[in-house]
C-alpha cells in the first residue's frame, strides 16, 4: 500500500493478553509437531507401561482373577512405594526419548531464519519466549510422567481405600515433584542445545548424548580420579537418587549424597539458562 494515499489506519481490534501471549508459540507449533506420524506412534507408545500398571493395581485388588490365573499373592504383587518408583523410572527413562525428537525443533528454526527480531519488536519478552517454547515440551512430557502417575495412585487409592491414601498421601507428591522437576530439567537442556545447534539432527544426538555419553563419562572418572563424584554427570543416575530420596527407598549407603544430586541438576539447569541467555537475543552481531 502507498504511503501517501493515507489510507491506511491503527488496529482497532482486542489485544491479546500480556500474560497469555506466549501461547501462541506452543499452539502454532503444536500442529507441526502432530503432522510426525513417529511422534504420534511414540507418544501412544509411551502409555502402554502406564495401562499395564493400571492392569496390574485392578489385578492386586481382584483376588478371584489372580486365583483363577494360578498366580500365587504375596508381597511381589504389593503396590507401595517401590512399585511407583520403579513407574517414575521408566517414564522418566522415555521422557529422554521423547525430549530428544521434539527438542531440536523448538529454537534452532527460529535462529537459523533470523525470526528472533520479529518476536522481540513486538511486545513479548525474552521470558515468554522461553517459556512459551518450554510450554510445549513440558506439556508434552507432562502428559506421559507425572499425570498418569497421579492418575495410577488414585486408582490405587479408590481401590485400597480410604486409610491407604491418608498413610501413603506422600507417595503422590513424590510422583509430582519428582517426576516434574525431571521434566523441567529435559525441558532446559533441550532449549539451551537447540539455541546453539542449529541443525535439528546434531541436536538430537547432542540431547541423547548428554544423557548416555554422560553415564560413560562418569564411569571414567570414577575410575581416573578414584571418586564418586563422577556419577553426578550421569543425570539418569542422578534422578535415581532423587527418587530413590522421594520415595524412602535410599540404600545404606549411596554413591553421593542426595543433596547433591538436588545440587547437580540445580546447577545443569542454572547453566542451560545462562547458555539461552546468551543465545536468545533481538539481535545478533555478525563479524
Amino acid at each position: 500500500m502507498a504511503v501517501y494515499k493515507r489510507t491506511y489506519k491503527a488496529y482497532e481490534g482486542a489485544l491479546t493478553p500480556a500474560w497469555s501471549r506466549f501461547l501462541i508459540l506452543p499452539r502454532s507449533a503444536y500442529g507441526r509437531l502432530m503432522q510426525s506420524k513417529f511422534l504420534v506412534m511414540y507418544l501412544v507408545s509411551c502409555f502402554f507401561f502406564p495401562l499395564g500398571c493400571a492392569a496390574f493395581i485392578y489385578a492386586t485388588h481382584n483376588l478371584s482373577f489372580l486365583t483363577a490365573l494360578n498366580i500365587p499373592t504375596g508381597p511381589v504383587l504389593k503396590v507401595n512405594n517401590t512399585f511407583f518408583q520403579f513407574f517414575c523410572g521408566f517414564q522418566a527413562g522415555m521422557a529422554v526419548l521423547l525430549t530428544a525428537f521434539v527438542g531440536p525443533g523448538l529454537v534452532a528454526p527460529d535462529l537459523a531464519n533470523n525470526a528472533l527480531p520479529l518476536y522481540f519488536c513486538r511486545p513479548f519478552t525474552r521470558a515468554q519466549y522461553i517459556f512459551g517454547k518450554m510450554s510445549l515440551l513440558l506439556a508434552m512430557l507432562s502428559a506421559i510422567t507425572w499425570v498418569p502417575g497421579l492418575i495410577l495412585f488414585l486408582i490405587q487409592s479408590s481401590l485400597a481405600g480410604a486409610g491407604w491414601a491418608r498413610e501413603n498421601s506422600w507417595i503422590g507428591s513424590s510422583i509430582f515433584i519428582g517426576l516434574l522437576v525431571w521434566d523441567v530439567v529435559l525441558c532446559l537442556i533441550a532449549l539451551a542445545l537447540s539455541a546453539w545447534i542449529k541443525w535439528r539432527i546434531a541436536a538430537g544426538g547432542a540431547i541423547l548424548a548428554v544423557f548416555f555419553a554422560g553415564a560413560g563419562f562418569g564411569t571414567a572418572v570414577n575410575a581416573i580420579v578414584r571418586t564418586q563424584y563422577g556419577s553426578l554427570f550421569d543425570l539418569r543416575r542422578v534422578i535415581g537418587f532423587v527418587f530413590s530420596q522421594l520415595f524412602r527407598e535410599l540404600p545404606p549407603t549411596t554413591e553421593v549424597p542426595v543433596s547433591d544430586a538436588w545440587t547437580a541438576l540445580a546447577v545443569t539447569s542454572v547453566l542451560c539458562l545462562w547458555l539461552l541467555s546468551k543465545r536468545v537475543k533481538p539481535f545478533e552481531v555478525v563479524k
